[in-house]
């Protein structure tokens, strides 16, 4: 067994993310000791992605928005698959996050009066991002590190984690590698905050970068919690799709929320041919002029049909490609360029407005975005499923194991409202945060068991084993074929012979991916890297299809071809994944709490 490095800590926080760098402030500011481990380098998380802006009821530039219809909208956006406690504290919380950013140092864009500036996002009633431009992630994640650095927290960086130990029911620890030279960390913590994001890298085409491997949920699936609700995989409508180099890469959806306009081949805006019931004209003379949803209070301001929800847009652009109606590459045109009829100086604004996108075509792809419509198409971005936690301590159920962010599962039910990410975040990652340290308090020290440790290590170094057999193209290979698997056969539409198609091919890969060998030693081994990432995609995608294969509806972001409609049998369950005595994975249903009647009442009003 290879030498190992053992560090301890009050509170470990995996994933050094907004959700993990908000933990990790909190469980600070409480007074115990923490830790910060990420697997890449700090300031390099995939929150710096999120572009439009983080939604928040402050009511600067719509005096009428309130948490009420906050919390509403995230309801419907999800369907009412949402954990409503969730859903209740995020609408409630999110405008002082977003105020304790500001008084943190970030520059948000402002109005006229000196407010903080906020747009227009799908799903959501009123203007209600705040933003600062098309980089808003990236100024949460500057503002977090900078106040972060000043409270004590101990980081490591470039350092994956392998495995959760275990005393009894409890988690105890953690084991870890460097990435650099593979060297081996034990982590020794009363508590452990998970934060490592999404699965997007199960996908062939997904806006997520390296590290979304899917490794905080399988970390604590392996350790006996509960996941919840993985059929829910939020294709973006809008990522690159040309030139080939850069598909995936996300298009914010706050192009369409300054005004840009999607159509296909023939010039035509497509989406104007399917609008929801819920969704009219706010002018009988002009209809494109602006649309609205229609509530009992009818309070709901203009806008476009590109604004509908993520799932709904997707699906249209995939139906203009399937019907020939797609641009040259297989996507749809989004034009910003347009509203030069409309704005003066329309080329600064645009530049001011979306500098970031301005500069991803220019250099990327050759496009100007000021006089020239974009090439986008859906791309996977965002898992609404993961981990199950408890709505007020964010704790799974495995205790002393919290979770926050995307791998933590129940805000956003079926579909995620764009925005709701970044607000996500900050508000959970801080209750995350604050009760792993309540816990840490409480709780004594865990003991440690050498042979889980010995088995965690053994199972690590198993792709460097010379007696393992060698896949061609090793573990990338694997790695490529299950991308191509879930791209086709449990992508954006779906039907069950093609799920349990998957599911079948997934064992295949497990078996295989169980004796591949990745050549060289631990020092400076990507082979041996992806290895160890495989077998975290490997359950994640197994879930992701279980999950979607007794979900016989389309609801969301799960899309059945061989079940269109919703279905009041699936209208108020949520699926759970866990691991059975065999060792097997077990996919159930179980039903939603209902409602209190003063939630209720919030949705009745505005439904």
């Amino acid at each position: 067994m290879a030498e190992i490095e053992t560090i301890e800590h009050d509170v470990l926080i995996i994933g050094a993310g907004g959700a993990g760098l908000r933990a990790a402030i909190e469980a600070s500011a409480q007074g115990v000791s923490v830790g910060l481990v990420c697997k890449s380098l700090l300031g390099k998380a995939h929150t710096v992605m999120a572009e439009g802006g983080m939604a928040a009821a402050l009511a600067n530039v719509d005096e009428r928005d309130s948490w009420k219809t906050h919390f509403a909208d995230t309801m419907r956006g999800g369907y009412y698959l949402n954990n409503w406690r969730m859903a209740q504290l995020h609408a409630q919380q999110a405008p002082d996050r977003v105020r304790e950013l500001e008084a943190w140092g970030a520059v948000f864009d402002r109005t006229a009066a000196g407010k903080i500036m906020q747009r227009n996002f799908g799903g959501h009633a009123h203007p209600r991002l705040a933003h600062v431009g098309d980089r808003t992630g990236l100024e949460m994640i500057r503002t977090l590190q900078d106040h972060g650095i000043h409270q004590g927290i101990d980081v490591h960086m470039e350092c994956t984690m392998s495995s959760l130990l275990k005393d009894g029911d409890r988690v105890c620890g953690a084991l870890a590698y460097t990435r650099e030279l593979g060297k081996f960390k034990l982590f020794k913590a009363k508590a452990i905050v998970l934060a490592t994001g999404g699965i997007g890298r199960a996908y062939k085409i997904t806006s997520n970068s390296w590290e979304y491997t899917g490794d905080g949920q399988t970390l604590a699936y392996r350790s006996g919690a509960d996941l919840i609700d993985m059929e829910f995989v939020q294709f973006h409508p809008t990522g690159m799709v040309w030139p080939p180099s850069v598909r995936g890469i996300l298009v914010t959806e706050g192009v369409r929320g300054e005004g840009g306009v999607l159509k296909n081949k023939n010039d035509e805006r497509f989406m104007f041919g399917d609008i929801p019931e819920n969704y009219q004209s706010s002018t009988a003379d002009n209809p494109e002029e602006g649309w609205r949803y229609v509530t009992k209070t009818d309070r709901q301001a203009r806008r476009p049909p590109e604004l509908l929800t993520r799932d709904h847009v997707a699906r249209c652009i995939l139906r203009e490609v399937r019907e020939g109606r797609g641009s040259p590459h297989g996507g749809a045109f989004l034009d910003i360029a347009w509203i030069k009829e409309k704005i003066p100086n329309a080329e600064a604004h645009i530049k001011k407005k979306l500098p970031s996108m301005y500069h991803q075509f220019k250099e990327l792809a050759g496009i100007d975005i000021t006089k020239e419509p974009m090439e986008v198409g859906p791309t996977t971005h965002y898992v609404m499923g993961g981990i199950r936690v408890d709505g007020e301590t964010q704790m799974s159920t495995v205790p002393g194991l919290y979770a926050a962010g995307e791998c933590a599962a129940g805000l956003h039910g079926a579909n995620r409202l764009g925005g709701n990410s970044l607000s996500d975040l900050v508000v959970f990652g801080k209750l995350a945060g604050e009760h792993a340290a309540k816990f840490a308090k409480e709780n004594g020290e865990a003991s440690i068991d050498p042979d889980q440790v010995s088995t965690a290590q053994a199972a690590a170094l198993g792709p460097l084993d010379s007696g393992r057999a060698q896949v061609d193209g090793g573990a990338y290979q694997i790695q490529y074929e299950l991308q191509e698997l879930m791209q086709d056969k449990v992508g954006i539409v779906r039907k069950e012979e093609e799920i349990l198609s998957a599911i079948d091919e997934i064992e295949v890969l497990k078996g295989r991916a169980q004796t591949v060998r990745a050549p060289g030693n631990r020092q400076y081994n990507p082979g041996w890297h992806t290895a160890l990432d495989l077998q975290n995609l490997l359950v994640v995608s197994e879930a992701v299809a279980r999950a979607a294969v007794i979900r016989k509806e389309s609801r969301g972001a799960h899309t059945r071809d061989d079940f269109p409609e919703k279905e009041d049998a699936f209208g108020n369950v949520n699926t759970v994944l866990r691991q059975g005595a065999d060792g097997q994975m077990e996919a159930i249903q179980e039903t939603i709490p209902e409602l209190p009647d003063e939630l209720q009442e919030i949705i009745d009003e505005r439904r």
